[in-house]
């Protein structure tokens, strides 16, 4: 009886949160495009952006490949400091590099970063040194190597390993939370020295239930915000893996709005990836007052929210000039009003300041 309460009640809030909503404000904002490189380096696809205490940007794109035009291994980690001056490559040659997907920085100002292509998440120190390191890379070696299949019903997911793994977060305890992201649909849970701990989340639409957690982040309650991109939602658990409630973001996209790039996407899809307020990715500000930040791919907006999920404003649109987006995969707030936008379509990074009235 517990249970079905609790999913009720999740019901409930998720149907209030996406219908109750007035129009929010569109937020003034400045632009430039951030990340300076040397001369003859170039960036690909932005994939992931993290600040540190000190302010420099970390980048993980889907640069510098190497090997055919399919299955390329396409990651590179690229530290920047405050003024978007190029300061160091890390980890180059890294045997975890394939396809980039995530970067973050924790406390201490360690650097992480998620693998899609490698199934691997990999801890770096400050300096730039490799600490720790979970999952597995598939090995060359492997007769038939290939990409990881998405056979309908997943397989079952093995402790300790992922498939095509998305983000990672931090709770106040010092354990890490990874959503696994792709395949198995989860969130795994880690303590401080490594150890497995426990998983929550499977492949459906129901409550707790993920299909493609695209993007994690964790604020200062212990709150674990989930981007369940394919059912177009946001979910919060505890700690524990108990759901507690459900976010849905429901402000119509302009009538005039158009993707940056594909077909206009079909409302009546069952994978939500693609609709409107489809939450991509995910940010919590630091600070006293928390805001939740996420984006769409289309119309390509970013929207600013309370932590209750009310939708506070609204921020850009689609479109390939500096103020627009295409496809933000990632978002770093160090602040409520200064943003760090990582593209895939552009390939760069945007540093926005918000100017809300």
């Amino acid at each position: 009886m517990k249970k079905m309460t609790l999913i009720f009640g999740a019901l409930i809030l998720a149907a209030g949160t996406a219908a109750a909503q007035p129009a929010p404000p569109e937020i003034a904002f400045d632009s430039v495009n951030f990340a300076r490189l040397p001369d003859n380096m170039y960036l690909g696809e932005a994939a992931g952006v993290a600040v540190n205490s000190k302010g420099h940007v970390f980048v993980f794109q889907r640069g510098n490949t190497s090997g055919p035009a399919y299955g390329a291994a396409a990651a590179q980690l690229l530290e920047f400091d405050a003024d978007g001056n190029y300061v160091r490559e890390i980890g180059r040659n890294l045997y975890a590099w394939s396809f980039a997907h995530s970067v973050r920085v924790d406390r201490d100002d360690n650097i992480w970063v998620a693998d899609k292509g490698s199934d691997m998440v990999v801890k770096f120190s400050p300096a730039g040194k490799v600490l720790m390191t979970f999952g597995r890379k598939a090995e060359a070696s492997d007769e038939g190597a290939h990409p990881l299949e998405h056979p309908r019903p997943p397989l079952p997911p093995i402790n300790g390993q992922f498939r095509q793994v998305t983000d990672m977060a931090w709770d106040k305890a010092g354990n890490t939370y990874v959503s696994d992201g792709y395949i198995n649909s989860r969130v795994a849970k880690y303590d401080p020295d490594g150890n497995f701990l426990m998983s929550f989340g499977e492949p459906g639409s129901g409550p707790g239930q993920l299909n493609t957690p695209h993007s994690i982040a964790i604020d200062a309650q212990d709150n674990v915000y989930v981007a369940d991109r394919g059912n177009g939602r946001i979910q919060v658990f505890g700690t524990d893996g108990k759901l507690r409630r459900i976010i849905t973001i429901a402000v119509p996209a302009p009538a005039d709005a158009r993707p940056v790039i594909g077909n206009m996407p079909d409302p009546n899809a069952t994978t939500k990836t693609q609709l409107p307020n489809s939450p991509w990715t995910l940010c919590i500000t630091p600070g006293p007052t928390q805001y939740l930040y996420t984006s769409d791919s289309f119309p390509g907006r970013i929207y600013k929210l309370s932590l209750d999920g009310k939708v506070l404003g609204v921020i850009g649109g689609g479109g390939r000039t500096l103020k627009k987006f295409g496809w933000i995969h990632a978002l770093a707030c160090p602040s409520e009003n200064t943003l760090y936008a990582a593209e895939l379509l552009n390939w760069r990074v945007q540093k926005l300041t918000l100017h809300p009235k």
